[in-house]
């Protein structure tokens, strides 16, 4: 399977932020023990670099992606570091360009039909919806999509467990982006073990949610 086609499956990517690299083992445990073995690595910290080589070299069998990437830079030393695809806030198109030339599988933030209309022109086939609760959730989603026929979206903004359904329920959403299992507060309390039930609980909801709408 290729990256779109694990991050189909999975339904949920949990979105981290981490501060200190020597909790990424134990989180990276945390995820794949609880079912999810996936995660965007926010790439607004230092210990973003590290705590994807960490990941990776650790448990390779996760599919570990750099978020909030600003810059080629940024998109060069998260892919050295072993990130698998590339996710910006907005659409940059320089940092999309730079992705698509390398082969590097690239999801960049569209909210309105311009943004979506540049990631159409250049044969991309999921964006992120971001932030998806501030921009109108679902219905904002469906307006967007009914134009843009051959994109589907991967929403991150304000989703949780109480609203995910609403969005994997809509056949255009590959996957949802959410941190509700790896907050921070659980991350800097080192409460894995929390961590771990919250993402099994994640990956039964997206389960019970597919079995009723799919």
């Amino acid at each position: 399977m290729n990256e779109i086609e694990i991050i189909q499956k999975l339904g949920v990517v949990p979105v981290v932020v981490l501060n200190d690299a020597k909790d990424a083992l134990p989180l990276a445990e945390a995820l794949c023990d609880g079912g999810l073995p996936c995660a965007e690595v926010t790439f607004r910290t230092e210990a973003a670099e590290e705590s994807i080589k960490i990941m990776t070299k650790e448990y390779p069998e996760m599919l570990i992606g750099a978020g909030t990437v600003l810059t080629t830079e940024q998109a060069d030393r998260a892919v050295d570091a072993g990130a698998k695809f590339i996710v910006s806030p907005g659409f940059d198109a320089e940092i999309v360009d730079y992705c698509l030339e390398k082969g590097i599988p690239v999801f960049p933030g569209c909210i309105t039909p311009s943004e979506t209309a540049q990631a159409v022109k250049r044969g991309l086939k999921v964006i992120k919806f971001f932030p998806a609760e501030q921009f109108g959730g679902i219905a904002a989603i469906k307006a967007l999509a009914a134009p843009y026929t051959d994109i589907r979206f991967m929403p991150t903004g304000g989703i949780n467990a109480d609203n995910l359904g609403k969005y994997l329920s809509y056949d255009r959403i590959v996957a949802c982006g959410g941190s509700w299992m790896v907050r921070a507060d659980l991350i800097r309390n080192r409460e894995f073990d929390e961590v771990k039930r919250l993402t099994a609980e994640a990956v039964g909801l997206v389960a019970e949610i597919r079995n009723k709408c799919c």
